[in-house]
């Protein structure tokens, strides 16, 4: 083998190791992303919770008042106009009610798909992750290879100025 050879392959595998370098640190990037927007869905998730929390109790108060105006309007109401009032409120309850419950289902509805979405961005993650590692071990060997190249050629060197 000679110098300009090994020196060649030197150059080649330090063009190699910065290309490996680049990559990892482009997956390295790329795995901060993700991380970045699972924590944002993780506490969208946590915001939704609440929210929905919030409207299941809203709308058992809801439910509550109906049952009460129903009963009300069931007991000896003295004039019809009280009963046609007591009626109006109970339809406007009910109105609220289902527009609470119609809330809820969206809410659920967008909770589940965060959640599915969190789980999305969690399973890519673990990918780049297991990207990342590849490109390290490639990296290592990468230097192993080099720094063998570069003890050849210093041994090389030794022999040829021992000549």
């Amino acid at each position: 083998m000679s110098v300009n050879h090994i020196a060649t392959k030197l150059r080649t595998m330090a063009d190699q190791n910065a290309k490996l370098e680049q990559e990892l640190e482009a997956a390295q990037q790329r795995i901060k992303v993700l991380e970045q927007e699972n924590l944002q869905k993780e506490q969208e998730i946590s915001s939704l919770t609440h929210r929905n929390s919030i409207q299941e109790g809203e709308l058992e108060a809801l439910e509550k008042k109906i049952a009460e105006m129903k009963a009300a309007a069931d007991g000896s109401v003295a004039s019809s106009s009280e009963l046609e009032s007591l009626q109006r409120k109970v339809q406007l309850l009910e109105e609220e009610a289902e527009e609470a419950d119609k809330n809820l289902r969206e809410t659920n509805e967008k909770l589940r798909l965060t959640d599915v979405k969190a789980e999305h961005y969690e399973r890519k993650v673990a990918t780049v992750e297991a990207e990342r590692d590849s490109w390290e071990k490639k990296y290592e060997e990468a230097m192993e290879k080099y720094k063998s190249a570069q003890d050849e050629m210093t041994k090389l060197a030794e022999e040829i100025g021992a000549l």
